[in-house]
């Protein structure tokens, strides 16, 4: 007989409720029994993820989960240190569990913290984890493929070789039961897993009879969830930032960075975006924290790397009049030059007498090779008679 009266097969009564906080980019509480947990997610730019150097990886990761389990979820009293042995395991765990269910970053750019608070724990709270953070996950619009629960099975084994495989195990099950399995995943397969055994193994027939007990406990699991939220929300919140991606030549990301990084500081100071990140694999991420703001970085960059074409038809400013011709200025740090034999038909004795410095004007760009660009004022007059 268990602890609590429950059927050796039987999960505690659940609970769930997503969107706790509006200011929040993604929120949900997950309550098993006396098993609290509290997920919340924040998005970030691409330059949010952390940098990882260990022994056996060097990189950087996108998804980061912070698993925090105070004394007194337990009942009891202490000070608050720095994560131990238990959170960076546990949070390890209900990671793995999640990573599978994540985008590609060419389809959601984000840098993504997923914080786990336990507020209560009376057995498997880092599968509580793993429930909580799906459902975070898509309140924050995060596209992942599904919901994903976790639960952890139990044995009870005799000295004549009989056993019962637990569900759902709560803390003295836990402490004198034989095994500790825990198990993450969808409807469709297993994400994550975790064995602990007091015993010197499992017998294929009791790992088998474990596995199917734990699915169906956790489709019961995902049932529940699933009324709360089923799928992905449609938009991300109003509070998180708006990230736009543009594909681009790896060869021009010196044109956005510009000497010494003048060019690409230069967009973020007079835009007011949050950050312009480039991925040598082919990519720029603007991140802002609007809309409108990420677009002004975008066309920004767009004139900076616009590659003209003769034929093109372009406007820009008069910035320089010289003896043989004037500079126009035609954005993203790009200029183009009008001959003094490109100003009109006929003789032109000076170009002052055709153009002032501060002219707005729309021009066919004629010359285009080796970065320099020549502009005709002659030849969009001649279009603008033959049209009318």
């Amino acid at each position: 007989r268990r602890p609590d009266g429950r059927k050796l097969d039987e999960v505690r009564e659940l609970y769930t409720e997503t969107h706790l906080f509006e200011r929040l980019h993604g929120s949900a509480l997950f309550i098993r029994g006396n098993t609290q947990a509290l997920a919340t997610v924040t998005l970030a730019p691409p330059s949010g993820e952390q940098l990882v150097e260990t022994m056996d990886f060097s990189g950087k990761k996108r998804f980061l989960l912070h698993y925090n389990f105070p004394k007194w979820s337990v009942g009891e009293a202490g000070s608050s240190r720095g994560p131990g042995r238990r959170e960076i395991g546990h949070g390890a765990l209900a990671e793995k569990s999640l990573l599978p269910l994540l985008p590609a970053k060419e389809e959601f750019p984000y840098a993504i913290r997923l914080v786990s608070e336990i507020l209560s724990s009376n057995g498997s709270s880092s599968m509580a984890t793993v429930c909580a953070g799906s459902m975070a996950l898509m309140d924050a619009g995060v596209p992942i493929k599904k919901l994903a629960a976790g639960i952890a099975m139990g044995l009870m084994t005799g000295t004549d070789g009989t056993y019962k495989v637990l569900t759902d195990i709560q803390g003295p099950e836990d402490h004198y039961g034989d095994m500790d399995f825990k198990i993450a995943g969808t409807r469709d397969g297993v994400t994550g897993v975790q064995l602990d055994v007091k015993i010197q193994g499992l017998t294929v027939e009791m790992a088998a009879k474990t596995l199917a007990q734990a699915r169906e406990a956790r489709l019961h699991i995902l049932s529940a969830m699933e009324k709360t939220i089923s799928a992905p929300r449609p938009a991300l919140s109003k509070y998180a930032p708006s990230i736009i991606i543009m594909p681009m030549d790896p060869e021009k990301f010196g044109l956005i960075i510009g000497p010494g990084g003048k060019m690409i500081n230069g967009i973020i100071a007079k835009t007011g975006v949050m950050s312009i990140d480039i991925d040598q694999t082919g990519f720029v991420y603007i991140t802002g924290a609007s809309r409108e703001i990420a677009e002004a970085a975008q066309r920004e960059i767009e004139g900076i790397t616009k590659e003209y074409k003769v034929g093109d038809i372009v406007e820009g400013n008069v910035v320089r009049i010289l003896e043989f011709g004037a500079i126009v200025d035609l954005g993203g740090d790009q200029d183009g030059m009008i001959h003094v034999s490109e100003l009109k038909d006929g003789f032109v004795k000076s170009v002052t007498d055709v153009l002032k410095l501060g002219d707005h004007v729309r021009v066919k760009v004629v010359r285009a090779e080796n970065g320099k660009i020549g502009l005709s004022l002659k030849a969009m007059g001649r279009e603008e008679k033959s049209r009318g």
